[in-house]
């Protein structure tokens, strides 16, 4: 009889030690799954309690486009992937279709908070107020944020064309851009017409829409030939194609 306790009672401890071993082998599978799971976003793309509170939404879940699509057309550019949490310009892919990526809602004042980073001798550009229909690009009606590789960058030499400025139109008052391969933080703020463009926790940028000096800027530049541009206080948000690599993330939008 003492024979037959200790086999039952050894066999219910390796059934008992089993039953823990599957189920602390579950626990952790869990565990990896739900790592993975949020470290799709290792953070970012996300909203805090009082941004929340505050009306801010999120345009980039750092998992999808969802909420994207190309400039007049309902899909999203083949070359524009999800990457590591960032919306990013996949170059290799432009040859099966690229061109600029822009918000499927247009948006009437509002702050749009993102971050960027650009590969060397980088271009790309946040174009906002942007009109669908018969214009042939995003910048015909819409003004842009530069974004470039200062340095690296044949525009970098030309004023109005640096990182941050109001592409050929605005001068940035300061230039906080940071290195190649370093995220940059854009606050860019439309309210009644008035625009004020930020760069890493600095005021680069100030004009008001309304007034006869953004026609005079217009004259004055590459746009005075396109009827239409800058005319809208409404549109669309589109990030550029310009044929270079480029990194968004973090982009959240406040109507006021």
């Amino acid at each position: 009889m003492k024979k037959t306790y200790i086999t039952y009672a050894t066999a219910f401890a390796a059934l008992a030690w089993g039953c823990t071993g599957q189920s602390t082998k579950n626990e952790e599978e869990q565990k990896d799954s739900t790592a993975v799971e949020t470290g799709a976003n290792n953070g970012q793309n996300q909203l805090s309690e009082q941004e929340k509170a505050e009306g801010w939404v999120l345009l980039f879940n750092g998992q999808t486009t969802e909420g994207w699509k190309g400039y007049n057309r309902d899909d999203v550019p083949v070359a524009w992937v999800v990457e590591e949490g960032t919306l990013t310009l996949d170059t290799a892919k432009l040859g099966s279709g690229g061109g600029d990526i822009m918000t499927a809602a247009a948006y009437e004042d509002y702050e749009l908070r993102l971050e960027w980073k650009i590969s060397p001798n980088g271009n790309s550009g946040i174009i906002y107020n942007v009109v669908e229909g018969e214009h042939p690009a995003t910048y015909h009606t819409g003004p842009e944020m530069q974004v470039l590789d200062n340095d690296g960058h044949p525009d970098g030499k030309i004023e109005k064309h640096r990182a941050g400025d109001l592409y050929d139109l605005i001068k940035s008052s300061e230039e906080p851009v940071k290195p190649v391969g370093e995220w940059n933080q854009v606050r860019l703020v439309q309210k009644d017409g008035k625009i004020e463009h930020w760069l890493n926790g600095v005021k680069i940028v100030e004009v008001d829409t309304n007034t006869p000096q953004w026609a005079e800027l217009i004259a004055g530049s590459k746009f005075s030939s396109m009827p239409d541009f800058g005319k809208s206080q409404k549109g669309h948000i589109a990030l550029q194609d310009h044929g270079n690599k480029v990194w968004y993330r973090n982009i959240k939008l406040k109507q006021l």
